[in-house]
């Protein structure tokens, strides 16, 4: 199987070298041709260049990345989003060291991983149950992506359809006197659900709609 490892930690780079040559010696008789990168430019040009006799069987992808020079690609989340779309088949197993609940969904929804797990809870024996379980096809989560996922389902009851029709229509710039004609809400109504909202978010009271956006895109909300 072809690796491709995306992470510019060589400590961490170097753990995943050894997880696959341990699935390997495991009498799985499986073998392992690893290729690893540092930034966002070289794992496109791999991703880009990979072809159906020599495909990316599975990427390990880091999130916090160099981004491309022409400032197109600026994530892994980025990378993840054109692994799908041009190698489908791929196997994603993303590690990372955020652990908020909102990035987390913004990741799952965006690149829709099949592993996901927090740096923090690496073990040799956590990413070889990772490898196992995505070479057989089955999704594997770590406790805190599990735990973050929980939390998740909480915070789709605070924040709404409505909620997220309001912020897609802010980035927009759909104005606030043209709200009430794609909203079923009055004006009033809805200058509460953005007050509502900057509290969710942890915005102050003096903060401006372009802060409310700032935050909803960073949480995967946009």
């Amino acid at each position: 199987m072809n690796v491709l490892i995306v992470e510019d930690h060589p400590l961490i780079s170097n753990a995943y070298e050894n997880a696959l040559e341990h699935v390997s010696s495991n009498g799985t008789g499986l073998e392992f041709n690893i290729n690893k990168v540092t930034n966002c430019d070289d794992a496109y040009y791999k991703i880009k260049n990979a072809s159906k006799n020599q495909a990316i069987d599975i990427v390990f992808l880091d999130i916090k990345l160099p981004p491309s020079k022409d400032r197109e690609i600026i994530s892994g989340e980025d990378l993840g989003v054109k692994i799908r779309l041009l190698l489908p088949r791929t196997k994603i197993i993303i590690v990372t060291t955020y652990n908020d609940n909102y990035r987390m969904n913004s990741i799952f929804k965006s690149v829709d991983p099949d592993g996901f797990l927090i740096k923090n809870d690496l073990s040799p024996n956590e990413l070889i149950l990772a490898i196992e379980s995505v070479i057989e096809g089955d999704p594997y989560y770590s406790k805190s992506v599990v735990r973050l996922m929980r939390k998740q389902t909480s915070n789709n009851f605070m924040i709404d359809d409505i909620d997220r029709k309001l912020l897609y229509e802010l980035s927009r710039g759909t104005k606030m006197n043209e709200l009430p004609e794609i909203i079923p809400l009055s004006k009033a109504a809805i200058e509460r659900r953005k007050r509502l909202l900057k509290e969710i978010f942890n915005l102050g009271t003096k903060s401006s709609d372009r802060d409310l956006l700032q935050v909803a895109e960073q949480k995967g909300f946009i």
